[in-house]
Protein backbone atom coordinates (compact mmCIF):
# COMPACT_ATOMS: atom_id res chain seq x y z
CA UNK A 1 0.00 0.00 0.00
CA UNK A 2 1.31 3.44 -0.94
CA UNK A 3 0.65 6.94 0.36
CA UNK A 4 1.22 10.30 -1.31
CA UNK A 5 3.46 12.85 0.39
CA UNK A 6 3.36 16.47 -0.77
CA UNK A 7 6.51 18.59 -0.50
CA UNK A 8 5.48 22.26 -0.78
CA UNK A 9 7.66 24.65 -2.72
CA UNK A 10 9.50 27.35 -0.74
CA UNK A 11 8.91 29.89 -3.55
CA UNK A 12 5.58 31.27 -2.16
CA UNK A 13 7.16 31.96 1.21
CA UNK A 14 10.19 33.61 -0.37
CA UNK A 15 7.90 35.69 -2.60
CA UNK A 16 5.80 36.93 0.32
CA UNK A 17 8.99 37.80 2.22
CA UNK A 18 10.30 39.71 -0.81
CA UNK A 19 7.08 41.72 -1.03
CA UNK A 20 7.39 42.60 2.67
CA UNK A 21 11.03 43.66 2.25
CA UNK A 22 10.42 45.77 -0.86
CA UNK A 23 7.44 47.53 0.75
CA UNK A 24 9.47 48.30 3.88
CA UNK A 25 12.29 49.76 1.79
CA UNK A 26 10.33 51.88 -0.68
CA UNK A 27 6.75 52.43 0.53
CA UNK A 28 5.33 54.21 3.56
CA UNK A 29 4.46 52.40 6.79
CA UNK A 30 3.22 55.15 9.10
CA UNK A 31 -0.55 54.70 8.82
CA UNK A 32 -2.76 51.76 9.80
CA UNK A 33 -4.02 51.19 6.27
CA UNK A 34 -0.40 50.94 5.08
CA UNK A 35 0.04 47.84 7.27
CA UNK A 36 -3.24 46.42 6.03
CA UNK A 37 -2.20 46.94 2.42
CA UNK A 38 1.18 45.35 3.14
CA UNK A 39 -0.45 42.33 4.71
CA UNK A 40 -2.86 41.96 1.79
CA UNK A 41 0.01 42.23 -0.70
CA UNK A 42 2.03 39.56 1.10
CA UNK A 43 -0.93 37.18 1.38
CA UNK A 44 -1.86 37.76 -2.26
CA UNK A 45 1.71 37.10 -3.40
CA UNK A 46 1.85 33.96 -1.33
CA UNK A 47 -1.31 32.42 -2.78
CA UNK A 48 -0.51 33.45 -6.37
CA UNK A 49 2.94 31.89 -6.12
CA UNK A 50 1.56 28.78 -4.44
CA UNK A 51 -0.74 28.29 -7.41
CA UNK A 52 2.18 28.73 -9.82
CA UNK A 53 4.63 26.63 -7.76
CA UNK A 54 2.59 23.89 -6.05
CA UNK A 55 5.62 21.81 -5.08
CA UNK A 56 6.15 18.12 -5.76
CA UNK A 57 4.46 14.93 -4.64
CA UNK A 58 5.88 11.43 -4.26
CA UNK A 59 4.45 8.02 -3.54
CA UNK A 60 6.03 6.05 -0.71
CA UNK A 61 5.25 2.70 0.81
CA UNK A 62 2.93 3.17 3.75
CA UNK A 63 3.86 1.46 6.99
CA UNK A 64 1.52 -1.49 7.51
CA UNK A 65 -0.74 -1.39 10.53
CA UNK A 66 0.62 -3.53 13.38
CA UNK A 67 -1.08 -6.92 13.56
CA UNK A 68 -3.16 -7.39 16.69
CA UNK A 69 -4.98 -10.43 18.03
CA UNK A 70 -7.19 -8.90 20.71
CA UNK A 71 -5.33 -10.96 23.31
CA UNK A 72 -3.21 -8.82 25.66
CA UNK A 73 -0.47 -11.41 26.15
CA UNK A 74 -0.01 -12.14 22.46
CA UNK A 75 -0.23 -8.47 21.46
CA UNK A 76 2.43 -7.59 24.03
CA UNK A 77 4.65 -10.35 22.65
CA UNK A 78 4.08 -9.15 19.08
CA UNK A 79 5.05 -5.60 20.10
CA UNK A 80 8.23 -6.99 21.67
CA UNK A 81 9.00 -8.80 18.42
CA UNK A 82 8.50 -5.65 16.34
CA UNK A 83 10.84 -3.74 18.62
CA UNK A 84 13.49 -6.47 18.36
CA UNK A 85 13.27 -6.56 14.56
CA UNK A 86 13.57 -2.77 14.44
CA UNK A 87 16.73 -2.93 16.55
CA UNK A 88 18.15 -5.71 14.37
CA UNK A 89 17.62 -3.55 11.29
CA UNK A 90 19.34 -0.63 13.01
CA UNK A 91 22.32 -2.82 13.84
CA UNK A 92 22.37 -4.14 10.31
CA UNK A 93 22.70 -0.62 8.91
CA UNK A 94 25.41 0.27 11.44
CA UNK A 95 27.69 -2.76 11.05
CA UNK A 96 29.93 -2.55 7.95
CA UNK A 97 30.93 -6.23 7.60
CA UNK A 98 28.86 -7.70 4.71
CA UNK A 99 28.96 -11.27 6.07
CA UNK A 100 27.66 -10.16 9.45
CA UNK A 101 24.99 -8.03 7.78
CA UNK A 102 23.85 -11.06 5.77
CA UNK A 103 23.46 -13.10 8.95
CA UNK A 104 21.56 -10.29 10.63
CA UNK A 105 19.18 -10.28 7.64
CA UNK A 106 18.56 -14.00 8.19
CA UNK A 107 18.11 -13.57 11.94
CA UNK A 108 15.75 -10.63 11.43
CA UNK A 109 13.64 -12.57 8.90
CA UNK A 110 13.40 -15.64 11.15
CA UNK A 111 12.57 -13.49 14.18
CA UNK A 112 9.66 -11.92 12.30
CA UNK A 113 8.37 -15.35 11.30
CA UNK A 114 8.69 -16.78 14.82
CA UNK A 115 6.67 -13.97 16.38
CA UNK A 116 4.12 -13.99 13.53
CA UNK A 117 3.38 -17.66 14.27
CA UNK A 118 1.51 -16.81 17.47
CA UNK A 119 -1.09 -14.87 15.47
CA UNK A 120 -2.32 -18.13 13.95
CA UNK A 121 -1.35 -20.55 16.72
CA UNK A 122 -1.81 -19.30 20.32
CA UNK A 123 -0.52 -22.65 21.63
CA UNK A 124 2.99 -21.57 20.61
CA UNK A 125 3.00 -18.57 22.97
CA UNK A 126 5.04 -20.33 25.73
CA UNK A 127 7.71 -21.41 23.26
CA UNK A 128 7.94 -17.95 21.66
CA UNK A 129 8.12 -16.37 25.12
CA UNK A 130 11.14 -18.56 25.94
CA UNK A 131 12.71 -17.52 22.65
CA UNK A 132 12.02 -13.84 23.41
CA UNK A 133 13.24 -14.17 26.99
CA UNK A 134 16.66 -15.69 26.36
CA UNK A 135 17.79 -16.47 22.83
CA UNK A 136 16.76 -13.15 21.31
CA UNK A 137 18.15 -10.78 23.99
CA UNK A 138 21.44 -12.72 24.09
CA UNK A 139 21.71 -12.38 20.31
CA UNK A 140 20.98 -8.66 20.55
CA UNK A 141 23.59 -8.24 23.29
CA UNK A 142 26.25 -9.90 21.12
CA UNK A 143 25.35 -7.84 18.06
CA UNK A 144 25.40 -4.62 20.06
CA UNK A 145 28.84 -5.58 21.36
CA UNK A 146 29.97 -6.27 17.79
CA UNK A 147 28.64 -2.89 16.68
CA UNK A 148 30.37 -1.11 19.56
CA UNK A 149 33.71 -2.87 19.17
CA UNK A 150 33.91 -2.81 15.38
CA UNK A 151 35.02 0.81 15.52
CA UNK A 152 37.71 0.28 18.17
CA UNK A 153 40.68 -0.53 15.97
CA UNK A 154 42.58 -3.80 15.36
CA UNK A 155 43.75 -4.84 18.83
CA UNK A 156 44.10 -8.52 19.65
CA UNK A 157 41.19 -8.57 22.08
CA UNK A 158 38.92 -6.61 19.75
CA UNK A 159 39.75 -8.71 16.67
CA UNK A 160 39.38 -11.96 18.59
CA UNK A 161 36.04 -10.98 20.05
CA UNK A 162 34.67 -9.80 16.71
CA UNK A 163 35.70 -13.07 15.07
CA UNK A 164 34.14 -15.10 17.88
CA UNK A 165 30.85 -13.23 17.56
CA UNK A 166 30.93 -13.55 13.78
CA UNK A 167 31.48 -17.30 14.06
CA UNK A 168 28.64 -17.83 16.55
CA UNK A 169 26.21 -16.06 14.22
CA UNK A 170 26.28 -19.07 11.86
CA UNK A 171 25.21 -21.29 14.76
CA UNK A 172 22.61 -18.71 15.75
CA UNK A 173 21.04 -18.72 12.29
CA UNK A 174 20.79 -22.52 12.33
CA UNK A 175 19.30 -22.44 15.84
CA UNK A 176 16.70 -19.87 14.78
CA UNK A 177 15.80 -22.02 11.78
CA UNK A 178 15.27 -25.04 14.05
CA UNK A 179 13.28 -22.92 16.49
CA UNK A 180 10.98 -21.77 13.71
CA UNK A 181 10.57 -25.28 12.33
CA UNK A 182 9.76 -26.65 15.79
CA UNK A 183 6.77 -24.31 16.02
CA UNK A 184 5.07 -26.53 13.44
CA UNK A 185 5.60 -29.78 15.38
CA UNK A 186 2.08 -29.78 16.82
CA UNK A 187 0.54 -28.96 13.46
CA UNK A 188 2.57 -31.68 11.76
CA UNK A 189 1.42 -34.18 14.41
CA UNK A 190 -2.22 -33.19 13.91
CA UNK A 191 -1.87 -33.60 10.14
CA UNK A 192 -0.20 -36.99 10.56
CA UNK A 193 -3.07 -38.07 12.83
CA UNK A 194 -5.61 -36.93 10.25
CA UNK A 195 -3.79 -38.87 7.54
CA UNK A 196 -3.78 -42.01 9.68
CA UNK A 197 -7.50 -41.68 10.41
CA UNK A 198 -8.28 -41.13 6.73
CA UNK A 199 -6.21 -44.15 5.70
CA UNK A 200 -8.04 -46.31 8.25
CA UNK A 201 -11.42 -45.13 6.98
CA UNK A 202 -10.47 -45.82 3.37
CA UNK A 203 -9.20 -49.29 4.23
CA UNK A 204 -12.33 -50.10 6.20
CA UNK A 205 -14.48 -49.09 3.24
CA UNK A 206 -12.34 -51.09 0.85
CA UNK A 207 -11.21 -48.04 -1.06
CA UNK A 208 -7.46 -48.64 -1.02
CA UNK A 209 -5.15 -51.01 -2.85
CA UNK A 210 -6.52 -53.76 -5.06
CA UNK A 211 -9.96 -53.56 -3.49
CA UNK A 212 -10.38 -50.07 -4.91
Amino acid sequence: MKKVIRHPSPVPLYGASAVWLIWCLFLPLYRLWHFGALLAACVGAYFVLRALFPGVTEEVEAEPEPVTTGDAERDSLLAEGRQAVSELKRLRSSIPDPSVRARIDQISDLTEKIFADIVEDPKDVPQVKRFAGYYLPTTMKLLNAYDRMSGQGEGENVSGTLKRIGDILDTTVRAYQKEYDSLFANEALDIETDITVLESMLKREGLTGKDF
